[in-house]
């Protein structure tokens, strides 16, 4: 990487409190443009809270926040325009054609009226869906409702992509269609990929680095490859995930991440949809 350079996401001693919670806990982290990166952590970790910074969703309570080299408090508008998301909450609309999805989203993320004709097409082609374009997005499976999904965020052609549990309740066939075709359009355009995921597995095959998260801090980050020897010989991701998390997860308030429950209901109700 050049050092010319500015990194993707440049996280330096974020903090984010609920009231006298502390969701985000003085968080220093940085990703390099083209890379992809794991957020991993259990439920409460404050993964949710550091996505929606990310996203400019939350605005930033203390410490600095850069997504290549812009200011989140100040430009939040242009941030946006280099961002695609795909939340765990279902994010399409059931009663609008596949095509009138992306047209929706290409709107919102101001795409030219010019431009906007092809760039719902490529985007479509990407997550190869031209064929069901036309279709209502109600009758999609699963993995094309996902599908469907990333198609909506790539069609801006954003240079950071984040995902928040982009495959929950999909069979591995689909998150395998899913996977590949996030990863031939990072290829082609060199997008940053920053994605949550409790699939351990998953993190690991895919993932440059992962950053692990616990009670709001960051407990570990590194190639999956060196966190794994660093627990033990032959040790798997799960095994780091546990190492880091898990001998106190019993002790977690489920109140200490505000949006805990609601996340949790969100994600069964995809998981139910996509099924």
């Amino acid at each position: 990487m050049s050092a010319s350079l500015p990194m993707a996401v440049d996280c330096r001693h974020l903090t984010y409190r609920y009231g006298q919670f502390t969701a985000v806990d003085d968080l220093t982290l940085h990703v390099r443009p083209g890379e992809t990166m794991g957020l991993l952590g259990p439920n409460g970790a404050g993964k949710t809270t550091l996505v929606r910074m990310l996203t400019t969703l939350t605005p930033v309570q203390q410490g600095e926040l850069r997504i290549f080299g812009l200011d989140s408090r100040r430009q939040t508008i242009d941030i946006r325009s280099n961002i695609g998301y795909v939340p765990q909450q279902l994010s399409i609309e059931s009663a609008l054609t596949g095509r009138q999805n992306v047209e929706w989203f290409a709107r919102l993320y101001s795409v030219s009226r010019a431009e906007r004709a092809d760039r719902v097409e490529q985007a479509l082609a990407a997550m190869e869906l031209l064929d069901v374009a036309d279709r209502l997005a109600g009758t999609y499976s699963g993995g094309m409702v996902r599908r469907l999904e990333v198609a909506q965020a790539l069609v801006n052609r954003p240079s950071l992509l984040v995902l928040d549990e982009p495959t929950v309740g999909l069979d591995p066939i689909a998150r395998d269609g899913v996977w590949t075709q996030v990863q031939n359009m990072q290829a082609q355009f060199g997008m940053t990929v920053l994605l949550t995921t409790h699939y351990m597995e998953e993190a690991d095959a895919l993932c440059d680095r992962v950053a692990l998260m616990h009670r709001g801090v960051l407990r570990a980050v590194g190639t999956p490859a060196d966190l794994k020897s660093k627990v033990s010989p032959g040790a798997t991701l799960e095994d780091v995930f546990r190492h880091y998390a898990a001998s106190d997860l019993s002790d977690d308030d489920d109140s200490s991440d505000s949006s805990g429950f609601r996340e949790i209901r969100s994600s069964r109700r995809v998981a139910s949809r996509a099924s």
